[in-house]
């Protein structure tokens, strides 16, 4: 199943900034152009823009239009918590994936049972000019996605083959972890060890309580930085501006 046209169109601004093709304080395409550009309706549009604005990408002011953020390369926590939020356009590269039981795995599969199989893939995630910018490892109880090895790892996002087999997450946590960036992640990620990051470890269970996936990634030095934003006057919203 393709992708929603809404994530096709954020997918592309998102490439288009990140490459500098639209700099700080550009103004990005009205819904209007996109509606025209791809032929969507406005709700599509809409949400191809919202997305931006909550990645921390674009800031959208009331009539006058959605303009390229101060801090586009800011990644928002809150949305890394959404299993559902956006991704960074490019593709990944698999070194590794295999059925493994549960206490093999690199990441903590809690209530899962020790000898329960999952699949394990590692993968480095590359930006559209094909430079890696993190290193990513993802378990999933076989019994949840059986056939997930199966599928185009290179482009696959666990959770929207989760959401098209209609297996629905209903919750998740993510944790930071700050470390010293290991030889051999540093080997992938070419960059030089004994650099501080942060791994970023995220659950996600199903309604019933089941886990649905346990993963953990780094990104490359000097790739983002990150914020926290709440919104605390009744003032302008994010997302509110046309």
């Amino acid at each position: 199943m393709p992708p929603a046209l809404y994530a096709e169109i954020r997918a592309e601004l998102e490439a288009r900034i990140r490459r500098g093709e639209l700099g700080v304080g550009d103004r990005v395409p009205t819904e209007a152009e996109l509606r025209r550009q791809y032929g969507v309706s406005r709700a599509t549009a809409q949400r191809a823009l919202q997305e931006l604005a909550a990645a921390g990408l674009v800031v959208r002011h009331r009539k006058r239009g959605s303009f390229v953020a101060p801090g586009a390369r800011q990644l928002n926590l809150f949305r890394m918590v959404d299993p559902a939020g956006p991704e960074m356009p490019g593709p990944h590269v698999v070194h590794d994936v295999r059925v493994i039981p549960a206490e093999d795995a690199c990441v903590p599969l809690p209530g899962v049972a020790p000898d329960a199989p999952v699949t394990q893939m590692r993968r480095v995630k590359l930006t559209p000019e094909d430079v890696p910018v993190a290193l990513e490892l993802s378990a999933v109880p076989f019994a949840v996605a059986p056939r997930l090895a199966t599928e185009r790892l290179e482009d696959l996002a666990v959770h929207d083959f989760l959401a098209r087999h209609g297996i629905a997450v209903a919750r998740s946590r993510l944790y930071v972890e700050p470390e010293i960036l290991r030889p051999a992640d540093a080997a992938l990620l070419a960059a030089e060890p004994g650099l501080p990051v942060l791994r970023f470890r995220r659950m996600s269970w199903l309604a019933s309580g089941a886990l649905a996936e346990a993963m953990w990634h780094v990104l490359a030095p000097g790739q983002a930085e990150f914020f926290i934003e709440q919104t605390l006057s009744a003032g302008e919203r994010e997302g509110d501006g046309r």
